[in-house]
């Protein structure tokens, strides 16, 4: 067994793994602008009346 394989060395990846995703999770939740759901286009709008907005970018207008 080598020693970048021992059981501590790899706790420690996890903890600084975790810690850097929780870490940019916080800065990117900080950072953002909050979403408006009633501004959002819907996702599938079968029979609701209204025109999807989004789609392939290579749907005909």
């Amino acid at each position: 067994m080598t020693a970048s394989s021992s059981p501590s060395s790899r706790r420690l990846c996890q903890i600084v793994f975790w810690l850097g995703l929780m870490s940019f999770l916080a800065w990117d939740w900080s950072t953002s602008a909050p979403v408006d759901l009633r501004q959002e286009p819907p996702l599938i709008a079968a029979g609701s009346g209204q025109v999807v907005s989004g789609g392939h970018c290579s749907m005909a207008k």
